[in-house]
């Protein structure tokens, strides 16, 4: 794709994590400088380590993108290192066990005689759901506040949100993280028209069903098969595989480079191998 992204500064939050270290590197062999932003400061190094042993320019900042200091600090330091942001991805997000059932649907005997351990939705903690929804929309909503100030009325800047497949149906077990990705989306659609007059593009990627480290034990059984709700995921999306990294570069420099994309604004796009497309039947 040759260095499409050539000199711009792209600031990932959640910089530290499976799939936005993955956006930081893509970004970065592009040509950009990027800034890789993550509440664990050794997280967000680890990957500028990577991604300056390939030879591209990076740096490591310790945000916390629910605080607004937080993130002024951050805005400062990435203004002072690589320049005003051009490119952001907000990436910071995710899950609550507080947030989540431990059964995919209501049984009436959870309610006669619940067994130990069984978290019904009458269980879930509000705490946790305010968590995962301020982790997802709230932080995205601040760390836009922080970046997008500085991204008005250039020219070729653009936003790129981490909305889910989950947005558009809703899983079994997780009703917090599915709202919230809901949010995400809904909140790039209105930040797209919101800003169209001062030039940020603004659109999100909705990935589907990812294999990593963090959900490893929720796919795969000790002996490497799949367990019964990944069967069910495989099931369901045409290309029978979970996701990979790379499968997200693509679509993601797309909505990066203006070139490719300058009359796209206010778009979700699945990245999900198809799962969206099928009914089950």
């Amino acid at each position: 794709m040759g260095n499409l992204l050539q000199d711009r500064v792209a600031v990932v939050t959640g910089g530290g994590g499976v799939l936005c270290s993955a956006f930081s590197k893509d970004l970065a062999r592009q040509g950009a400088r990027v800034a890789v932003l993550d509440l664990r400061l050794e997280a967000a190094e680890a990957v500028v380590r990577e991604i300056a042993a390939e030879g591209f320019e990076a740096v490591a900042v310790e945000c916390d993108v629910l605080k607004p200091d937080s993130l002024q600090q951050a805005r400062a330091q990435v203004n002072a290192k690589l320049g005003a942001c051009d490119i952001l991805i907000n990436g910071a997000g995710g899950n609550s066990p507080l947030g989540t059932t431990t059964k995919d649907t209501l049984e009436l005997s959870d309610i006669a005689e619940k067994a130990e351990g069984v978290k019904t939705f009458f269980d879930l903690d509000p705490k946790g759901i305010e968590f995962v929804f301020n982790l997802n929309f709230l932080g995205t909503l601040l760390t836009t506040q922080a970046f997008a100030a500085d991204m008005v009325g250039r020219p070729n800047t653009c936003i790129v949100n981490v909305s889910s497949m989950n947005a558009y149906r809703p899983l079994t077990r997780i009703p917090a993280y599915s709202a919230a990705k809901a949010a995400v989306s809904n909140f790039t659609q209105f930040m797209a028209v919101h800003f169209a007059d001062v030039g940020i593009r603004v659109n999100a990627l909705a990935p589907g069903f990812f294999s990593s480290n963090q959900n490893k034990t929720l796919l795969y059984n000790p002996d490497g098969s799949l367990t019964p709700r990944a069967q069910k995921i495989i099931s369901h999306t045409p290309l029978r595989r979970f996701g990979k990294t790379e499968d997200l570069t693509g679509a993601l420099i797309f909505l990066c480079d203006e070139k490719q994309s300058g009359f796209i604004t206010g778009v979700i796009l699945p990245v999900d191998g198809g799962f969206s497309a099928y009914s089950g039947v």
